[in-house]
């Protein structure tokens, strides 16, 4: 599938890769409800080249999920350049960069956003893996490392030229993490340079269809990326097809909230093990269930309950007193 190709040919609408949010269970979800494009979570160079089990299962996927891509993440080239063969065997649709992540481990380490401080490095580095690669390199970023070095209209010139074959952006500086309000004028510009021929993906508080279709239709952008909107609502794919299809939209009742979150529940148990499942999946109760009345009790149960069975019965009781 050509990154400019959509059912819709209006936009591509796309899950962005967020850590321990973005596994296998919940991809599946996501495409079903109308993901064009999937990546994976992030995963470490130097992770992949001594097989670490983890890291090796985040890059899995079924044969439904095309097309998606691996990301990669880290500060040495010939880490990176060593942990291609692997990621290829994957046979995923392509290789994503993570120029983008700015947490303390990663970008500390002058990997993910920390590179924004070193422009030529992260030149260099990219240029050898697309060149050693056999499959498509994208990359994802942020509009500088803080906003006194935004130079994001200058290096993704650069990056084009390393011959990636598309790009992401989020609409903010390393420095701002997730604060303050993404800026999609910078994005806008990249995309508007009349010297950039490669796809543009925006990223950055997107949590409806209608900021989905505004910010496409105000700066142009080939695709959407959606991180934090989507977790613990598969639906915001779904919406943003509809809407750019100019269809309207449908009520998610309580019955279907429940039923995909038991889903999501039982297929990240099968994948990770019910300890590890019922733990990451707090990280979206909250808005698989928002905005129902008094529901403060059930969420805090929903928080608490130590086992798979326990939330599974809490599960069952939250679809009783909504219906």
């Amino acid at each position: 599938m050509n990154l400019l190709t959509t059912a819709n040919n209006k936009c591509i609408v796309g899950l962005s890769p967020m850590d321990d949010i973005t596994d296998l269970p919940f991809r599946q979800l996501c495409k079903e409800m109308g993901a064009d494009l999937l990546i994976t979570e992030f995963i470490a160079s130097e992770a992949l080249n001594r097989d670490a089990e983890k890291s090796l299962r985040k890059m899995r996927f079924t044969s439904e999920q095309h097309p998606i891509g691996i990301q990669i993440f880290g500060a040495d080239k010939e880490e990176l350049l060593r942990c291609l063969e692997v990621v290829e065997q994957a046979e995923p649709d392509f290789i994503d960069i993570n120029w983008g992540c700015p947490v303390r481990k990663v970008a500390g380490k002058g990997a993910g956003s920390g590179i924004l401080q070193d422009i030529p490095k992260m030149l260099r580095i990219t240029a050898s893996i697309v060149k050693h690669a056999h499959l498509p390199v994208t990359v994802k970023t942020r509009l500088g490392y803080s906003h006194d070095s935004m130079m994001i209209t200058d290096f993704c010139e650069a990056l084009q030229d390393t011959g990636i074959e598309a790009l992401s952006i989020h609409g903010r500086t390393k420095n701002q993490m997730y604060s303050g309000v993404a800026d999609w004028s910078m994005i806008g510009a990249v995309k508007n340079n009349p010297r950039m021929t490669i796809p543009i993906f925006g990223n950055g508080d997107i949590t409806t269809a209608a900021q989905a279709v505004e910010n496409k239709n105000r700066y142009g952008v080939d695709g959407i990326l959606i991180g934090r909107g989507a977790i613990g609502n598969p639906w915001i794919f779904e919406q943003c097809q509809r809407a750019f299809r100019g269809e309207p939209d449908r009520e998610i009742t309580v019955k279907e909230r429940v039923e995909v979150c038991r889903r999501h529940l039982l297929a990240a148990a099968e994948f990770k093990g019910e300890r590890t499942a019922v733990f990451e999946m707090r990280k979206h109760y909250g808005a698989y269930f928002k905005g129902l009345f008094n529901f403060k009790p059930f969420r805090l149960a929903l928080v608490a309950t130590p086992t798979l069975e326990d939330t599974l019965a809490v599960l069952d009781r939250i679809e009783e007193h909504y219906n």
